[in-house]
Protein backbone atom coordinates (compact mmCIF):
# COMPACT_ATOMS: atom_id res chain seq x y z
CA UNK A 1 0.00 0.00 0.00
CA UNK A 2 1.35 3.42 -0.95
CA UNK A 3 1.64 6.54 1.14
CA UNK A 4 -0.12 9.83 0.54
CA UNK A 5 1.58 13.19 1.05
CA UNK A 6 -0.57 16.06 2.24
CA UNK A 7 0.21 19.57 3.47
CA UNK A 8 -0.61 21.29 6.74
CA UNK A 9 -2.03 24.20 4.73
CA UNK A 10 -1.67 25.99 1.41
CA UNK A 11 1.12 28.19 2.76
CA UNK A 12 3.32 25.15 3.41
CA UNK A 13 2.61 23.83 -0.07
CA UNK A 14 3.47 27.24 -1.57
CA UNK A 15 6.71 27.34 0.42
CA UNK A 16 7.74 23.97 -0.97
CA UNK A 17 6.71 24.86 -4.52
CA UNK A 18 8.69 28.10 -4.35
CA UNK A 19 11.96 26.45 -3.31
CA UNK A 20 14.89 27.12 -5.66
CA UNK A 21 15.01 24.75 -8.64
CA UNK A 22 17.51 22.12 -7.46
CA UNK A 23 16.01 22.01 -3.96
CA UNK A 24 12.51 21.61 -5.38
CA UNK A 25 13.71 18.83 -7.69
CA UNK A 26 15.32 17.06 -4.72
CA UNK A 27 12.09 17.47 -2.73
CA UNK A 28 10.02 15.81 -5.46
CA UNK A 29 12.58 13.03 -5.91
CA UNK A 30 12.52 12.20 -2.21
CA UNK A 31 8.76 12.53 -1.77
CA UNK A 32 8.23 10.19 -4.73
CA UNK A 33 10.34 7.64 -2.84
CA UNK A 34 8.42 8.33 0.38
CA UNK A 35 5.12 7.58 -1.36
CA UNK A 36 6.47 4.09 -2.10
CA UNK A 37 8.72 3.28 0.87
CA UNK A 38 7.28 5.38 3.69
CA UNK A 39 8.28 8.37 5.76
CA UNK A 40 11.74 7.35 6.99
CA UNK A 41 14.20 7.03 4.12
CA UNK A 42 17.15 7.23 6.52
CA UNK A 43 20.12 9.54 6.53
CA UNK A 44 21.20 11.58 4.67
CA UNK A 45 17.70 12.02 3.18
CA UNK A 46 15.54 12.06 6.30
CA UNK A 47 16.15 12.34 10.01
CA UNK A 48 13.82 11.16 12.77
CA UNK A 49 13.76 13.91 15.40
CA UNK A 50 11.69 12.02 17.95
CA UNK A 51 8.07 11.95 19.08
CA UNK A 52 6.90 11.40 15.49
CA UNK A 53 8.59 14.42 13.91
CA UNK A 54 10.84 13.95 10.88
CA UNK A 55 13.05 16.24 8.84
CA UNK A 56 13.42 15.99 5.06
CA UNK A 57 16.95 17.15 4.27
CA UNK A 58 17.34 18.89 0.93
CA UNK A 59 20.65 19.95 -0.54
CA UNK A 60 21.18 21.50 -3.96
CA UNK A 61 23.21 24.02 -5.92
CA UNK A 62 21.25 26.90 -4.37
CA UNK A 63 21.81 25.83 -0.78
CA UNK A 64 20.09 23.73 1.87
CA UNK A 65 16.43 23.47 2.86
CA UNK A 66 14.49 21.52 5.44
CA UNK A 67 10.89 20.32 5.45
CA UNK A 68 9.47 19.02 8.71
CA UNK A 69 6.78 16.36 8.54
CA UNK A 70 4.95 13.72 10.54
CA UNK A 71 2.94 10.61 9.78
CA UNK A 72 -0.67 9.79 10.49
CA UNK A 73 -2.67 6.57 10.33
CA UNK A 74 -3.79 5.32 6.92
CA UNK A 75 -0.34 5.88 5.40
CA UNK A 76 -0.51 9.69 5.38
CA UNK A 77 2.55 11.92 5.53
CA UNK A 78 1.86 15.54 6.49
CA UNK A 79 4.29 18.26 5.46
CA UNK A 80 4.23 20.71 8.37
CA UNK A 81 6.78 23.44 7.64
CA UNK A 82 9.59 24.17 5.24
CA UNK A 83 12.36 26.74 4.97
CA UNK A 84 15.71 27.46 3.33
CA UNK A 85 18.54 27.27 5.83
CA UNK A 86 20.65 30.38 6.27
CA UNK A 87 22.95 29.03 8.98
CA UNK A 88 24.59 25.74 9.92
CA UNK A 89 22.20 25.05 12.78
CA UNK A 90 18.42 24.78 12.32
CA UNK A 91 16.79 27.69 14.17
CA UNK A 92 14.80 26.50 17.18
CA UNK A 93 11.74 28.56 16.18
CA UNK A 94 11.48 26.62 12.90
CA UNK A 95 11.39 23.29 14.74
CA UNK A 96 9.00 24.60 17.40
CA UNK A 97 6.54 25.71 14.72
CA UNK A 98 6.62 22.22 13.19
CA UNK A 99 6.15 20.61 16.61
CA UNK A 100 3.14 22.82 17.35
CA UNK A 101 1.56 21.98 13.99
CA UNK A 102 2.23 18.27 14.48
CA UNK A 103 0.45 18.29 17.85
CA UNK A 104 -2.48 20.12 16.30
CA UNK A 105 -2.73 17.69 13.37
CA UNK A 106 -2.40 14.59 15.55
CA UNK A 107 -5.03 15.89 17.98
CA UNK A 108 -7.45 16.62 15.14
CA UNK A 109 -6.77 13.18 13.62
CA UNK A 110 -7.84 11.40 16.82
CA UNK A 111 -11.21 13.16 16.97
Amino acid sequence: MGYTIIYYDEAVQETVLSLPTTLRARYFNLTDRMEIHGANLGEPHTLALGEGLFELRLKGAEGIARVFYCTLVEHRIVMLHGFVKKSQKTPLRERRLAETRMKEIKYADTR
